[in-house]
């Protein structure tokens, strides 16, 4: 496992970092002239034990290109929740074959999501950042999970009945039911307390924590005590933590509907990694109606909405300001407007990609660092799991 000190960045990779990241110390132990024994340990002040920071599980699947509403909604928070939480963030690989895939393609979009995390200000300083398929834990968790998950639990989820509608019924895979099983393991193996999550996934948490609570119940307490464990819970029940009101952005072509990497036309969504002429092509071709000036909250001009919501988040202003500035503007006088906007809210992101991208080994040490503590993490939860079920120790190397 590669580990980072104040050294080892390249400078391309430190101008890379430095956008995003305050300061990096390095320090190293003081000697003194008396040898620290133990009387004299007892004699130094004792520093109270800082309280356990709250932790944070989220991930996005590596299917396409990350779009502007993946970044508005969720990874800009991330951001922010790096300075104040335990943060642990996943490219979750393993959910991205969960429908039929291209294996080069899949290689591809998994490294450009690691690095558009780490462009968009995830500093591998202060979150783990890693791909999901480098720590096993997750689906060997998601197997012994699912071995005790009702399957009228998996059936009842939205987003099965939505896609396998989309596939012939004898064509979809076991995993498109089972999956929110894995996605239950990711957040439990980390002793998660919150997940940022849309509304979209609120239902996904809600199992998680019923099938938290179910193993907590028949492996738990006293009888994982006399097994030799702790006792007591062996999972965390997890919280969805929803995202700031106005970070949902809709699709450029229905103003209804969450913009999407899974939608069939391109022209629906603002990838991130879109050129200027391509991000103002988009921008000019949106749907939009036949009302006169621009208004937002309107619920019969959704379009509207979803574009000064756009507005206000790439501009740093509140919806309000926003709505206020471009109300007696046209489509043809605003949409220029918004254009601009969105690509220079995203050139210092493309920016910081294209470097990331060039310097191979800066990914390769930041992703090697992410596995190997998000593994020492996971791997304590699966020792807890493999105990209480009853699970022959594993040979110590």
């Amino acid at each position: 496992m590669a580990i980072f000190s104040c050294g080892c960045l390249s400078r391309k990779s430190e101008l890379v970092a430095r956008p995003y990241r305050e300061h990096l110390v390095c320090t190293s132990a003081t000697s003194t002239s008396e040898p620290v024994t133990q009387e004299s340990k007892s004699r130094l002040p004792q520093e109270p034990a800082a309280p356990r920071r709250q932790r944070v599980f989220s991930g996005v699947q590596p299917t396409g290109t990350l779009h502007l509403g993946n970044y508005l909604g969720a990874i800009r928070n991330w951001v922010k929740m790096q300075d104040l939480y335990d943060t642990y963030f996943c490219v979750v690989d393993l959910h991205a074959i969960t429908m039929p895939h291209e294996p080069r393609d899949l290689l591809e979009a998994t490294r450009k999501s690691a690095a558009l995390y780490l462009a968009s200000g995830i500093d591998p300083e202060k979150a783990a950042i890693f791909v999901q398929s480098h720590v096993s834990a997750h689906a060997e968790l998601a197997w012994l999970l699912q071995c005790y998950t009702p399957i009228g639990w998996l059936r009842r989820m939205i987003q099965f009945k939505e896609k396998s509608q989309k596939q012939n019924a004898e064509e979809v895979g076991a995993g498109l039911l089972t999956y929110p099983v894995l996605m239950a393991a990711d957040i439990l193996l980390y002793g998660t307390d919150l997940v940022p999550v849309g509304e979209d996934q609120r239902q996904h948490i809600e199992l998680a924590r019923d099938i938290a609570e179910r193993f907590n119940h028949k492996f738990g307490g006293s009888k994982w005590k006399k097994l030799g464990g702790r006792g007591g819970k062996i999972f965390k029940i997890p919280e969805a933590f929803m995202p700031p009101a106005g970070a949902r952005v809709m699709s450029l072509s229905d103003g209804t509907s969450k913009m999407s990497k899974s939608a069939e036309s391109d022209a629906s969504r603002i990838n991130l990694l879109d050129p200027p002429d391509v991000l103002a092509n988009k921008i000019k071709r949106a749907k939009t109606d036949a009302f006169k000036g621009l208004e937002y909250d309107n619920p019969d001009r959704p379009e509207a909405t979803n574009l000064i919501t756009i507005y206000s988040l790439v501009t740093g202003m509140s919806t309000e300001a926003a709505a206020e500035e471009v109300c007696d503007l046209s489509w043809g006088e605003f949409k220029p407007r918004l254009a601009d906007a969105v690509v220079a809210h995203l050139e210092p992101l493309q920016q910081r990609y294209n470097l990331i991208m060039e310097d191979k080994s800066y990914l390769d040490e930041v992703l090697a660092k992410g596995a190997g503590d998000a593994e020492e993490a996971a791997n304590r939860t699966l020792n807890n799991v493999r105990q209480a079920m009853g699970f022959q120790p594993r040979p110590r190397q």
